[in-house]
């Protein structure tokens, strides 16, 4: 499939959760695919900024991590309420087993899989992941990716994303893996 194939042809069947490291691409792409795909976009991570009117980073600090992905896991589950849509999740949303379970009863679960330095040239620049605020951000980026990859190799469907692709040639990836396992149907 290239850029160029209509996608007005394009029917999700069933909520699709982009999961993954910080980094990935979820959000970028779940908004090219959602567009795509004529379907709502939905951000677990825009969702509780929104209803907390604070940052992820001053939930962390006031509230703690565990506080934080329990309320995560309460987003997603009302998001999951909703018609089928594209849904980009934090990235440690995966890690729960509760989770998990959940959206893979409800949904279909892609990973966006990305390699350290394709995740690291995203992300060393911004200052608004918490989990990087350490002495050394690039190394905690690689412990946290080596701990989550087993949680995310559970995911159904994955795409190895390419630091080469662009955007659009990435949402050509996740599109044909989606209809190819039908969770999007051409039409």
């Amino acid at each position: 499939m290239g850029e160029t194939m209509p996608t007005n042809r394009l029917r999700l069947v069933k909520t699709v959760v982009l999961v993954g490291m910080m980094g990935s691409g979820k959000t970028a792409i779940g908004r090219a695919l959602a567009a795509r795909l004529k379907v709502e976009l939905r951000d677990s991570d825009a969702e509780i900024v929104e209803s907390a009117r604070m940052s992820i980073a001053e939930i962390f600090e006031r509230d703690g991590e565990a506080f934080f992905r329990d309320k995560e896991g309460q987003v997603i589950a009302r998001l999951l309420e909703g018609p089928s849509c594209v849904l980009s999740t934090g990235g440690g949303a995966w890690l729960s087993e509760a989770n998990r379970a959940m959206i893979s009863a409800r949904a279909a679960v892609l990973w966006l899989e990305a390699d350290l330095e394709l995740l690291w040239a995203r992300v060393r620049h911004k200052d608004t992941r918490p989990l990087l605020r350490t002495a050394d951000p690039r190394a905690t980026l690689a412990e946290l990716l080596e701990a989550r990859t087993p949680s995310y190799a559970e995911a159904e469907l994955r795409v190895k994303v390419q630091s080469s692709w662009s955007i659009a040639k990435t949402t050509d990836a996740v599109l044909e893996r989606l209809i190819a396992a039908g969770v999007v149907e051409a039409g």
